[in-house]
């Protein structure tokens, strides 16, 4: 008796009466040997239940999912009310080409004198970005095909390093050379077909990308799942002039916030070989970083995008839930994940978003998405629509880090805003967070299953790396029950994010509670599983997967160590242009410090 909890309906929750409830992850940390053999032991019919049942009471999983009444109805995907029209915008055309979107956010952006800063040397450190790309390719400077070049000759040494740094899964150096030289010609005969043209990205393995396979970096996938076509993403930027490079190393099956993979290696951090770029679009986020590629593409289900760009300290966009097509990628049936652009810079973001974007049918029906919107950042709209901005700031969270050297960073930062454009800040209370975390890896965990499970019961499972088949044994059991009551908590945190979003216009948090974590050498072979880690990589990503929300990640600053620290800006449902307008202010004003990474490569200027 006792175990019974009754909640309150969302909307009679007295907030001053919230008190923030620290997270504290009761796993072991194991590796090696120990961690092979507890994953063997964890799967044994008996035995292994047993271990997942006390983990789950020791992290009040049980209590929150199966002992607790929760008196709202379940939201089985995010439901989001009409939302007003974003002031100092361009409309873009859904439907339209996706060349004629590039056009209109090139428009959109500031001035930028790119032949002075191409011929110009300055000390500090800049990332070359897509308009100086296309101004070397216009005039002459360089081409494409030697662009490709210095590409490939930078990945086929790269995997003979010690130690190796596979940022690539999938590469084929004549495939590249084929794009490039396409590329060229158009150039040469003055007809590119946009911005983008001779733009060289990655694809995270769990997109698709013809005629590459997609792995989702795991050893079997490719061969139960052809790939027949390029994802409808891939195929918008393809249409761009975009060259492909090929698919990106990941955390197996986007299981992971660290990019540890045994299967494939471990993609180390530009900033700190030592180090973990996280994940679990690890590869993605590393190869933007080191200036390999002016911009990739991930996917983000719980901070896959944010997690490894603010680690790497470069830009990582999370669009609303719908926002962007998800055909032709391993989690295209889920209720929690998008595909999203990396980049180095917020314009770079952009005009990839702009290439890519649109929604799928199904996604129109249900979830009648706003028209998608670009801010003007030209304009003197720009500085009005920042005086007006409203940011939320719930400060026990904003708080809770591993350093305060990230939430320092993070707040001055803010600081910097609030002084250049008068942004107006607001003490805000986000109620039932450690709820929010549960709901989410019951709706994320119980969706992987339901994927996997037919491969997994056809032998496929025993060929997963170890750390996945921890998270999977998590998941088995997990009941129908607690799915439908993480529906309810998901239904909860809608109601609570839609009356804050009343108040302000977005919500900013550090994007990770820790900066990159190191990689113990005994977890390169067999991987690992940390579980606090995770937590503290994940500690302000998760509302905007369960809710479907727009976020983005931004460099603000380092720590001592020198590793990037990122600030997130979360906003309401559709509002992609509002996060990007702030992004792109606080871009301006912490942008100047910026370090050279410890593995940069510059392959526009490389002779």
């Amino acid at each position: 008796m006792g175990k019974k909890r009754v909640m309150l309906p969302a909307k009679d929750v007295d907030l001053s009466s919230i008190k923030y409830e620290r997270e504290v992850v009761q796993a072991p940390h194991l590796t090696g040997f120990v961690f092979r053999l507890f994953v063997r032991i964890l799967e044994l019919p008996l035995i292994g239940p047993i271990i997942i049942n006390v983990l789950k009471k020791q992290n009040k999983i049980d209590q929150i999912l199966q002992h607790t009444v929760i008196p709202e109805e379940p939201m089985f995907k995010p439901e989001y009310p009409p939302q007003e029209t974003e002031p100092g915008v361009v409309v873009l055309e859904e439907d339209g080409r996706p060349e004629d979107r590039v056009l209109s956010a090139l428009k959109c952006l500031p001035h930028y004198d790119v032949a002075e800063l191409w011929e110009n040397s300055y000390a500090s450190f800049r990332y070359w970005k897509i308009r100086d790309y296309a101004h070397a390719y216009r005039s002459r400077k360089v081409t494409p095909s030697m662009v490709a070049e210095h590409i490939i000759s930078i990945i086929e040494e790269n995997g003979g390093n010690k130690p190796p740094i596979p940022l690539l899964i999938s590469f084929v150096a004549a495939e590249v050379r084929e794009q490039a030289a396409a590329s060229t010609q158009r150039f040469e005969a003055g007809n590119p077909l946009s911005i983008l043209d001779g733009i060289f990205m990655a694809i995270k393995d769990d997109i698709d990308c013809y005629p590459h396979p997609s792995k989702g970096a795991s050893t079997w996938m490719h061969e139960v799942r052809t790939v027949k076509k390029d994802a409808v993403c891939v195929s918008r930027l393809r249409s761009c002039g975009v060259i492909f490079v090929g698919k990106a190393n990941m955390h197996e099956l986007g299981m992971g916030t660290t990019g540890n993979n045994p299967n494939y290696g471990t993609a180390r951090n530009p900033h700190a070989p030592d180090r973990y770029t996280g994940g679990s679009s690890s590869g993605p986020a590393a190869i933007v970083a080191s200036g390999i590629c002016s911009a990739a593409l991930g996917t983000d289900g719980g901070g896959s995008i944010r997690i490894p760009s603010s680690l790497c300290g470069v830009v990582g966009l999370k669009t609303t839930y719908g926002r962007t097509s998800m055909e032709g990628s391993l989690c295209d049936s889920g209720t929690v994940e998008i595909i999203g652009p990396i980049a180095s810079s917020v314009e770079d973001v952009m005009l990839v978003y702009a290439a890519m974007l649109g929604a799928s049918p199904a996604s129109r029906i249900s979830l009648r998405p706003s028209p998608p919107c670009l801010p003007t950042l030209s304009s003197n709209d720009y500085s009005n629509a920042l005086g007006s901005l409203r940011i939320g700031k719930y400060t026990p969270w904003f708080n809770d880090v591993h350093s305060t050297e990230i939430s320092d960073k993070c707040e001055d930062a803010l600081n910097l805003l609030s002084k250049e454009h008068g942004c107006e800040m607001i003490e805000i209370v986000i109620p039932e967070l450690l709820e929010m975390r549960t709901a989410h890896v019951v709706s994320i965990g119980s969706e992987c299953l339901c994927s996997l499970n037919p491969d997994c019961e056809d032998g496929k499972g025993v060929k997963l790396a170890y750390d996945t088949r921890t998270s999977l044994a998590l998941f088995r059991s997990f009941t129908a029950a607690d799915y439908v009551a993480a529906q309810c908590i998901r239904r909860r945190n809608m109601y609570y994010h839609m009356e804050i979003f009343k108040k302000v216009d977005v919500i900013v948090t550090p994007t990770t509670g820790m900066t990159a974590p190191r990689i113990p050498p005994s977890a390169l072979k067999s991987g690992e599983t940390d579980m606090q880690t995770a937590a503290n990589l994940m500690q302000f990503v998760v509302p905007a997967n369960l809710l479907g929300l727009p976020a983005i990640s931004v460099p603000v600053g380092y720590d001592q160590e020198g590793l990037p620290i990122g600030l997130q800006i979360m906003g309401r449902p559709w509002a992609e242009a509002t996060i990007l307008r702030v992004a792109s202010a606080v871009e301006k004003l912490c942008g100047e410090s910026k370090k050279k990474p410890a593995s940069y490569y510059d392959v526009l200027k490389a002779n």
